[in-house]
């Protein structure tokens, strides 16, 4: 039987239901864990067998190049692929509704969503242009638009339309992972939040790679942040925004000069990059959680709707119960 989260239960707690049992939240962290490694190993491998039949070459590690786009899909395709493995876990090995990984209400609220990325956008957008100003105002041999080549607009349009197509799921893959499914497992342990907050916000860095003591702190940043704003708001919707903004947004100026092929990530970035990144970041953070609050979003899960007695008021009269007088 599938059970939700008592009435006023928070986020974090979700996986904390009369269904819960210690070894839970264990079992589904590693159903996500293998089943996503074994899907990538089959879109890999895929991705061989079509590069074996088209003699595309492979890298020194084996595998297949089949050119920027191509290659760029790949990853993100191997990343979104533990979105339905995570809410599978939530609703199979936990039996709490899949839903309740994106919010309190059991369902992702798209409407607030959308709020929320017409916060994200602008902000965003000025991420990225400051910090390209300031790269090039501090002289740093490298910029946002390395390798600073328009790649024309057939290029750009097939670059941009897998990007905005793979890089929702992909940011949000990332999110439902390491803003829901680590913070609800370690919630139903712990009742405060911070643990598994902070947990997360580790392991997000760390599996972007160790690139700069900069990069790592602002991934960081980023995973506190998104944390404490999932918990406050009681669910995913500013984090998928914000991460996916950002992304489809770097991505595509990526795209647009011809770097989609490069491996640097955000761990690798200057502190250039990070000096607007952060307050960039704590500026969403407090906008989010002040319209969050003037528009009233459910922080805790709801109380079910006390059921009314019947009386003699009945809806087709008032004198029904009692017959005509």
């Amino acid at each position: 039987m599938i059970v939700g989260a008592p009435p006023a239960t928070p986020y974090d707690r979700l996986a904390r239901t009369a269904r819960h049992r210690w070894w839970r939240p264990l079992a589904g962290t590693l159903l996500v864990i293998a089943a996503t490694v074994g899907t990538v190993c089959v879109i890999f491998g895929v991705a061989a067998v079509v590069a074996e039949l088209t003699g595309r070459p492979t890298d020194d590690d084996g595998i297949p190049v089949l050119g920027p786009v191509a290659d760029t899909a790949l990853l993100l395709l191997a990343v979104a692929a533990a979105l339905p493995w995570t809410l599978a876990a939530a609703r199979w090995l936990q039996r709490r509704p899949a839903g309740t990984v994106s919010s309190v209400t059991g369902r992702l609220r798209w409407r607030w969503l959308g709020v929320c990325l017409l916060v994200a956008v602008p902000l965003i957008g000025v991420l990225l242009f400051g910090a390209e100003l300031l790269l090039r105002l501090t002289g740093h041999d490298e910029s946002l638009t390395e390798p600073a080549a328009w790649v024309g607009w057939p290029a750009f349009g097939v670059a941009l339309s897998m990007i905005v197509l793979l890089v929702p799921f992909q940011a949000a893959a990332e999110e439902y992972v390491f803003r829901g499914w680590l913070p609800q497992a370690v919630g139903a342990y712990l009742a405060n939040p911070w643990p598994g907050i902070v947990l997360s916000a580790l392991l997000f860095s760390a599996l972007h790679g160790f690139g700069t003591p900069w990069g790592f702190a602002e991934l960081t940043v980023m995973g506190l942040l998104l944390g404490w704003l999932t918990r406050r708001t009681g669910g995913l919707e500013a984090a998928v925004a914000l991460h996916v903004v950002n992304n489809v947004l770097a991505f595509a100026l990526t795209a647009a000069y011809g770097g989609l092929g490069a491996t640097e990530t955000m761990a690798d970035a200057p502190w250039q990059v990070v000096a607007v990144s952060v307050p960039v970041l704590v500026t969403y953070t407090v906008l989010v959680d002040r319209l969050a609050g003037r528009r009233a979003v459910a922080t805790v899960t709801a109380a079910p709707p006390v059921p009314v007695a019947p009386g003699p008021y009945l809806a087709t009269g008032p004198y029904l119960a009692t017959g005509p007088r």
